[in-house]
């Protein structure tokens, strides 16, 4: 019943969203924006608004992709699209090891449960099979492992840190087609980063995802406790770039039909329009933005042919 629940929650709040579109300065707008403008509480520390949170990058921590490194990886992508058809919904398989660091026994230490492990599987499989009101991909994640370590060093690990690195080379399962899956307590209020397919080759123990513990669904880090932290960064894991990338540039974030978004949306702020010389509203409801988990429910047509093409091209998926 709790997977279930999930599912349905997103699909009423597709209706709600689609309802209430392009209504600039609506009720769901105005209350999205008075939010923003109050004292923001996440993983213990405060920020002065929810803005102040995105703007911090404590959000994703990923590493930006510069314009002349995402015009390299669209030409590989492309020679990749001229051989491969795209693959129906749910015909890739993606292995997915868990490993829990915790800080010892017990939520409160990070050492999730697993019915919040299964819920997070399930999750992943309700955004990118399509479920929750977007495309349907053709990844289908199944639950390979589950493994916990204490460590309190691991537990707090951040983006790039040794601690990052030893965690990492001592509990990678598979290779580059095995999604690895992280949970800790990284602190500062980071929600997590992830490694991108093509630099695989260069850094092969390093890939994965890492996620902060309280995330997953059901978790504590409201509003971002739905799980749709580890779906944003397995998009990256799979090839994509956040809807925001390039600003109101025609190329943006390389696919076709995301509009173009002048910066990182927070909230649900229906009827933004941040690109004005731009076709279409910005993109809110995509799960690569950065609006709360309540408010994105759908990847695009492009972005499933984009991360089919970068699982075929770098981890032979």
């Amino acid at each position: 019943m709790r997977k279930v629940s999930i599912a349905w929650k997103r699909i009423v709040v597709a209706g709600m969203l689609v309802a209430s579109a392009g209504l600039p300065g609506g009720e769901a707008r105005a209350q999205s924006e008075a939010a923003s403008r109050q004292p923001f509480t996440l993983g213990g520390q405060t920020w002065v608004s929810q803005k102040a949170f995105i703007d911090s990058g404590a959000r994703c921590a990923t590493r930006p992709v510069d314009a002349i490194e995402a015009q390299q990886i669209d030409q590989a992508l492309a020679a990749s699209r001229s051989r491969l058809q795209f693959r129906p919904a749910g015909t890739v398989t993606v292995p997915v090891w868990v490993h829990v660091i915790n800080n010892g026994s017990g939520i409160a230490n990070g050492d999730v449960p697993q019915f919040q492990i299964d819920d997070q599987i399930a999750v992943l499989n309700a955004a990118y099979g399509g479920s929750t009101g977007g495309f349907a991909t053709p990844f289908l994640f199944v639950l390979a492992g589950v493994d916990r370590t204490t460590n309190a060093s691991w537990y707090t690990m951040s983006p790039g840190s040794a601690a990052e690195a030893e965690a990492k080379a001592a509990l990678r399962v598979g290779g580059a087609e095995t999604l690895n899956f992280y949970t800790a307590n990284p602190g500062g209020g980071l929600l997590g980063w992830a490694t991108f397919p093509w630099d695989y080759n260069t850094s092969p123990s390093q890939d994965g995802v890492v996620v902060l513990f309280s995330s997953l669904p059901g978790g504590s880090a409201v509003p971002y406790d739905e799980g749709d932290t580890g779906t944003h960064e397995v998009g990256h894991w799979l090839g994509l770039l956040h809807t925001f990338q390039g600003g109101c540039s025609r190329k943006g974030d390389r696919i076709a039909d995301t509009p173009s978004e002048r910066s990182a949306a927070y909230g649900c702020p229906v009827g933004r329009d941040s690109c004005k010389s731009q076709p279409g509203l910005d993109p809110i409801t995509d799960f690569m933005d950065y609006t709360d988990d309540s408010c994105m429910f759908l990847f695009t047509a492009g972005q499933s042919m984009r991360m089919d093409a970068a699982a075929y091209r770098f981890r032979g998926l």
